[in-house]
Parts: C-alpha cells; structure tokens; sequence
C-alpha cells in the first residue's frame, strides 16, 4: 500500500502554505492527485538549483501497529540536521501514537509499545560503518560527501539517503478523456529528469461500486509511453498512468501514478476535419516540398467566460466549449495533417506549454505572446526537415513609432493623433522565422499574426500589414545579403487570420502589391481617416487556399478571414486540402461545436520550391 504523503516544512519556506495544504489532504487514494510509490528502504532529498530548499521524503512502516505512511518534509540547506530530526521524530512519534492508540482499543496488548518519553524513539543520521551520530552540522556540510555513504535511522529502520534523484513533483490526466483521442499527462512537473528519459505505462479499470480505487482493483494495462491513443473500448473505463521519471543517465526514481477523475467518454464521431485527414494521409517525400498548415485555434481566453457562452457562442453546447474537450479535437486535427509548418493564432500559453510542446513531438515551437496577453502566435516546424536559423518578433504597438525602417510611413500618418494612438495601443504581434531545409539547404521565411478584429478598423488592419511587409521585407534584404544567397533560394509564406475579407486592402496588397490613397478602407473610422498614403509591397503573392467563402463561421459573424499566402515566384502550389462545406459548417447552426473546435477552420496546403 501507498500511504498517504504527511507534509511537514519551515515556516519561512516560500512552500509553507503549499505543502501544508497537502498535509491535510484526505487519504483516499482515489481523490488524490498523484501518489508516489517510495521505497521502503530509502530516504530523498531533493535540492533544486539555485535554491536554499531541501526536499526531504520517505515511507516509514510498522507492521505491528499498521502504520505506513510517507512523509514530506521541506526544510533549508543552512540548517542544522539537528533541528530537523527534532521535527522528523516529533511528527513519527505523533503517528506512532496515533497508530498506538487505535491498536489499544482493539487488542490487550501491543507487540511493540512506544518509549514513554518520545525523545527515546530513534531519529539520526550515520555514515556507513560507524556508531557515531552525526550533530551539530548543516544539510549543505551533511551531504557534500555522499561516497561514504549515508544513513537515516528511525527506530529500528535504516534508510539509504539519496540525493537529486529523478521525481514527479506533479502529474495530472485531463478532467475530459474522449474515445477515440489521444490522452497524455497535464501539468507533468519533473526534477532530476526529462520526458524522453521516463518511462510510462497506461491502464484501465472500471470503478467499483463503492466508488475507490484500491489494491484490489484489476488494472488492465493498456500501452506504454506518454500519449495513449484511446478507442471505443475504453468506454466508461477509468484510466490509470504510471510514471517513472528518468535522466539521460538512464536512472530511474520512484514510480507516480496518476488516476483519471472521469471514465473515458465516447468522443464525436465523423469529424469533418477527418475527412480532410484523406488528402494528408502521408506527410510530403519530395525535398523541395512543404506542407504548410494555418489555424486560429480559438484561445480559451476569449471562449471561458459568460459572454462567449451567452453572446458569442450561445448555440455551443457548454462542454464543447470548454478547453480541456477543445484541444482533444484541435490536437487530433492537426496530428493528421502530417505538416512541416504549422502557423498558430490565438494560442494559449497554458496550451503551447503544456500539450502542444509535447504532444507535438515531432516538431519544435516557438510561441510569441501578444504583448502581455496569455494568448498569441505560435510557429511548429518539423525538426528533421528544417533548422532554425533565427527568429524575429516584432510588435508592432510598440515599435511603429521607434524603429527607423519604419518612419517614412509613419511620418505621414502619426499627426493624426487619434489614430496615432489607438495603432500604438494595439498588442498585434507578428512573428517572422528563418528556416533552412536540411536536405536542399533552401531557405524559408515564414511569417504569422494575427491582426486587430474591430470592424471599424479596415484602416488599422491596412497600416498594420503595411508596417508588417515593410518589415519582412527589411529582414529579407538583409538575409540575402548576409548569407549571400539568390532569391531563388528562399521563399517567403505569410499565413495568419488577417481579420480581413478578400474585398478589403489586405487582400488587395498581398496580392497586387499596392493599395492607393483613395482606397475605401482609409475611411473605415472618419476621425481617424488616413489621408494622402499609399502602400507597395515588392512581393509576388498568391493565396493558397483561394477565397473560400468561409473560414469563420459564427451565427453574429462568417466570411474568410484566414490566408496562407506563399511567394509565387518561389513556389508552386500542389495543393491545397478543400475547405468544410457549409452544411458541415451549420449542421450545429454554427462554429465551434461537439465536431469543430473552434470559430476558425485549419487551411492546409502543399507547396513545393520551383526548380532552380
């Protein structure tokens, strides 16, 4: 049995509230978080780096008064061991008695009585082969010299002392598991230790009736690794994932394992992205090709709050509208795409970090918040196909006016102070990476953002993708001349949710390459109308995906919004993955629903360099 973790710490420790809090936490097994399986024998410390704390956990038993137990102590590497084992014997022999006084009522004796005074109960530390206790010494002198080997002794127990072993210091499985969709750990914080150095294995098992989890239940084991991709058999099962963390010095620490709140759930069925999946079954062979995918994933942030669930998307049902039944889907999608470029919007931090990066295995990301908003753009790019030879991020509020690429054209529009100052306080983000393909040694600039959405702000959106390009272009000048390569050999893709539809300049710039003054979108707010400025971009652009009539479906909003526009003297179009039809888009009267996760729809296209 895995007995309940007793958590005991300074009072000065910044973890004091923390591990107090678990201190008190119930002892049923199937309420607990995580549990962690200790050896019998051993006693950890964990000092992190950088840090004065000391981690100290064992499991400490007593078979004649039924007592096991693992207790969790957090004391400071400047104390005395002294003052330490005071604390350690004072909460053994607090559980001792407790343990003492239940077997007294039962029984009239005990096989093993306590010591009347509880200074008697045995608490110290030893090297090997000597008598001596060890006093009167810090844990930072105690545990510079480990060869020798160290002991803990409580009463007749010896514990072997080990320092900064591989450890979980939290794990969780996600509150919605669906069928059908690949499930992995949450929040999975390790020390000493790393993913791919850890092992996993997955089970399942029914609840029994009186609802806990204990050594009688029959885990059916399932997979190993840490995404488990479920199926329909593993309906109304409840899943159980054990961990063991690992470094790459192929050590093992103790098992954690971690039981699913809720059984497996049947997941929707015919997902259109699914039959999408069929033009991408394969990812691309050819060296000079590249699946490009763009996606606005609907960030959590605007979708977790009474006006998404009441204004904005009032025709979703509540559970569907949740993150953790969300991302399921999103995940699922795009791990069929099978791309090499995956541009990002409205990515959660708390997404990119904790699935995304992991679940995404494949591929490396970089994520760029929107200033400091929990949202923004994210790139993943396939490790064996590309490196990244730098990235680039630009903010645009806060660089417009600064920044000396920039300046002719701001010179023309910062006397309109109105106007000045709301594109100032605007947080859009663009995000500009340099890949080189490994195998041709071709360069890609990929560019992502995801511009303002007021719709009395065509003129905003215009200047923003106006700054955006001259930008892109300054960076593109300046790698050509750097790396003294032809502009045969890179190619630029600018993809995003543009907040624009393809009547307005956006569209007209990319794809034109100018924009005159008398343009109707200048005029989008009178009081802050842009006057006498006209726009050229020298790049020669195509739209991917064409202009579909939708990719955002709302019931107050749909039209195409969303772009992957790829440089046409550069690349060649293969294909691009036809778009959900309008029946699959209102089949729930609207986007996001139980099959689409979120407002947007995913553009996918493959591209391939020209021939040199």
């Amino acid at each position: 049995m895995i007995g309940k973790f007793i958590n005991f710490c300074s009072p000065h420790s910044t973890y004091y509230q923390q591990l107090r809090a678990t201190a008190l936490s119930t002892s049923l097994r199937s309420l607990r978080p995580h549990s962690t399986a200790v050896d019998m024998d051993k006693v950890y410390l964990r000092n992190a780096q950088n840090t004065d704390e000391l981690h100290i956990t064992f499991r400490y038993a007593n078979q004649a008064l039924k007592l096991d137990r693992s207790f969790n102590f957090c004391r400071r590497m400047d104390e005395r061991v002294d003052e330490a084992l005071i604390r350690i014997r004072n909460n053994v022999e607090k559980e001792l008695t407790k343990k003492s006084k239940k077997k007294a009522k039962g029984a009239a004796t005990v096989e093993t009585p306590l010591p009347a005074n509880p200074n008697e109960i045995i608490v110290e530390f030893r090297r090997d082969g000597s008598d001596e206790r060890i006093l009167g010494v810090t844990f930072e002198e105690l545990l510079k010299n480990l060869e020798d080997g160290l002991k803990l002794r409580i009463q007749e127990t010896n514990f072997d002392v080990l320092l900064n072993q591989p450890w979980i210091d939290s794990v969780q499985l996600p509150s919605s598991i669906l069928a059908g969709f690949p499930v992995y750990p949450l929040k999975l914080e390790l020390e000493f230790a790393s993913r791919e150095h850890s092992t996993a294995e997955w089970y399942r098992a029914v609840k029994p009736a009186n609802g806990i989890f204990n050594e009688q239940v029959n885990w059916e084991r399932c997979a190993e690794g840490l995404i488990y991709q479920t199926s329909s058999s593993d309906i109304d099962h409840h899943l159980k994932l054990v961990i063991r963390p690992g470094n790459e010095q192929g050590l093992l620490g103790p098992a954690t394992e971690c039981i699913s709140k809720l059984p497996v759930q049947p997941g929707p069925s015919d997902c259109p992205f699914e039959q999408r999946h069929q033009y991408t079954k394969q990812p691309l062979s050819g060296p000079n090709d590249i699946r490009v995918v763009s996606y606005n994933l609907l960030a959590d942030l605007y979708a977790d709050g009474d006006y998404a669930r009441k204004t904005l998307f009032p025709y979703c049902a509540a559970n569907a509208l949740k993150i953790d039944y969300r991302k399921q889907l999103f995940i699922k999608e795009l791990l069929g795409y099978n791309a090499d470029l995956i541009c990002l919007q409205e990515v959660d931090l708390k997404i990119f970090e904790h699935d995304l990066k992991h679940v995404l295995h494949s591929f490396s990301g970089i994520m760029t918040p929107k200033g400091t908003c929990a949202e923004g753009v994210a790139l993943f790019y396939r490790i064996s196909r590309f490196e990244l030879l730098k990235n680039y991020v630009l903010h645009l509020g806060d660089n417009i006016s600064t920044l000396p690429v920039f300046t002719p054209l701001w010179n023309r529009i910062k006397h309109n102070e109105q106007l000045a100052k709301r594109i100032c306080e605007r947080s859009t983000t663009l995000q500009l990476s340099l890949l080189q393909l490994k195998e041709t040694g071709r360069y890609v600039l990929v560019a992502n953002t995801h511009l303002y959405f007021h719709p009395d702000a065509d003129h905003i959106r215009l200047l923003q993708i106006g700054f955006s390009l001259i930008f892109v272009e300054h960076i593109y000048k300046q790698v050509i001349k750097e790396r003294n390569i032809s502009s045969q050999n890179i190619g630029l893709i600018f993809c995003g949710d543009f907040n624009s539809v393809p009547e307005c300049g956006i569209y007209k710039l990319m794809t034109e390459q100018f924009v005159g003054s008398d343009f109707v979108d200048w005029s989008s707010n009178e009081e802050q109308a842009v006057k006498d400025v006209e726009l050229r971009q020298p790049f020669l652009m195509n739209s991917a995906c064409g202009t579909p009539l939708y990719t955002n479906y709302t019931t107050l909003f749909a039209a195409c919004l969303d772009y992957i526009f790829y440089q046409s003297d550069s690349f060649d179009l293969l294909q691009s993955v036809p778009l959900p039809t309008l029946e699959q888009l209102s089949e729930n009267e609207a986007i996001p629903s139980i099959k689409f996760p979120s407002d947007h729809v995913a553009l996918i296209a493959d591209l391939a360099f020209k021939s040199r």
